[in-house]
């Protein structure tokens, strides 16, 4: 999978289906069961570090887990998130960011924001270093937005993320991921940009879908948005495996015979 596939899957009319890893034994589960694109997503701060939000998370925790992904994956498009703070500050820091994530593995990068990163998204394609965009619901933002809600429901929310959609794409970025919008939003982003976009509770006419891997596995229930659908029961299925090992041992069980050695 590359950078131009995005392209040509928008042109087929072909739906892309991203999942988020952030270790190397999901990557593999993940790549093994077809998936294209990887997004070694700063929610890991949520699903893995157990942090309330992704806005703690470091570019360390970032280059840590991109090398771990990127580390045994084979054909899959791997997208690094630059987190909070690694971009906002200045052109230069974005840059050099961006640039220690290729660094560590990630063929491409994702930012939040609108407008206002243009020139962040402009100087990274410049260079070389292909751009992900995300709009609407932006984690990095959820201070300011005053938790995780959807965006876009007024007419001038809706009016603003489409021109923001198009800013993004005319400064090069090859995709944009839309999250927590109207489906009716996401169908007239859709429809307008030429880039591929990536829906996250932004319906479905958008060009692919990405879900949290441990949010459709069954395995993170601290909160379940709405837009997750969860294909597996893992943390039932763990819970209960842990049980019975507990279990087990208590009674003299385990390890039996068979697990010895003599």
């Amino acid at each position: 999978m590359t950078i131009l596939d995005f392209q040509q899957f928008k042109r087929d009319r072909k739906k892309l289906a991203v999942v988020t890893a952030y270790d190397a034994l999901f990557a593999r589960i993940v790549e093994q069961a077809g998936i294209r694109v990887i997004l070694v997503g700063d929610s890991l701060g949520m699903v893995v570090q157990g942090k309330p939000n992704t806005l703690t998370v470091t570019m360390d925790d970032m280059l840590y887990h991109t090398k771990l992904v990127a580390g045994v994956v084979q054909r899959a498009l791997v997208i690094a998130d630059m987190p909070f703070m690694s971009y906002q500050t200045s052109t230069e820091e974005a840059l050099r960011n961006a640039g220690r994530l290729l660094q560590a593995g990630a063929a491409a990068v994702k930012l939040e924001g609108g407008a206002v990163m243009a020139d962040r998204i402009k100087a990274m394609t410049s260079v070389g270093i292909p751009v992900m965009g995300h709009l609407g619901m932006t984690p990095q933002s959820v201070c300011a937005l005053g938790g995780y809600k959807v965006q876009g429901k007024a007419d001038d929310q809706a009016s603003r993320l489409l021109q923001d959609a198009k800013t993004i794409e005319a400064a090069g970025a090859f995709a944009l991921v839309l999250e927590a919008i109207p489906a009716e939003l996401g169908r007239k982003i859709t429809h307008t940009l030429s880039i591929s976009t990536i829906g996250i509770g932004a319906g479905p006419h958008c060009d692919g879908q990405v879900l949290v891997l441990y949010d459709l596995l069954g395995l993170f229930d601290a909160f379940i948005p709405k837009f997750v659908k969860t294909y597996g029961h893992l943390k039932a299925d763990t819970l209960q495996a842990l049980t019975r090992y507990k279990e087990e041992v208590e009674q003299g069980k385990f390890p039996s015979d068979s697990e010895s050695y003599h």
